[in-house]
């Protein structure tokens, strides 16, 4: 038994280093994603806002002035006190999303950073 248990070990050990290539590498990965993302919602938010600016105008001096919004790739024909509170909905929807997602980012980077500390993992160029 002594000797299944020791020729098991140099394998496991080859295993980790590539293991924690992989992790490493899952690691750059969901955070890379998680930053794309994110950043590609406060763009659609910051569009929602230029969005409602205009219509808030809009809303002031004309609420029932037709415009058109698009709506799963269908062009539809509302008026402005029809459009504004639902973009406002959305542009409060996508606050709370990258309010998550900002959340999610800093406790994944919190977790990458433990495990290179744990693996004693440093950039190439910081000896």
């Amino acid at each position: 038994m002594s000797s299944s248990k020791k020729s098991k070990a140099p394998a496991v050990a080859s295993l980790n280093d590539q293991e924690v290539q992989q992790t490493y590498s899952r690691f750059q990965n969901e955070l890379q994603t998680l930053a794309s993302k994110i950043g590609e919602l406060e763009q659609e938010a910051e569009e929602h806002i230029l969005v409602l600016s205009t219509l808030n105008e809009a809303l002031a001096e004309e609420p029932d002035r037709k415009c058109f919004r698009l709506i799963g790739g269908v062009l539809v024909e509302r008026t402005v006190r029809d459009v504004v509170p639902a973009l406002q909905t959305n542009r409060d929807g996508i606050g709370k999303v990258i309010s998550t997602l900002t959340d999610q980012y800093k406790s994944k980077e919190g977790e990458f950073e433990k495990f290179k500390e744990e693996y004693n993992i440093r950039p190439a160029g910081s000896i």
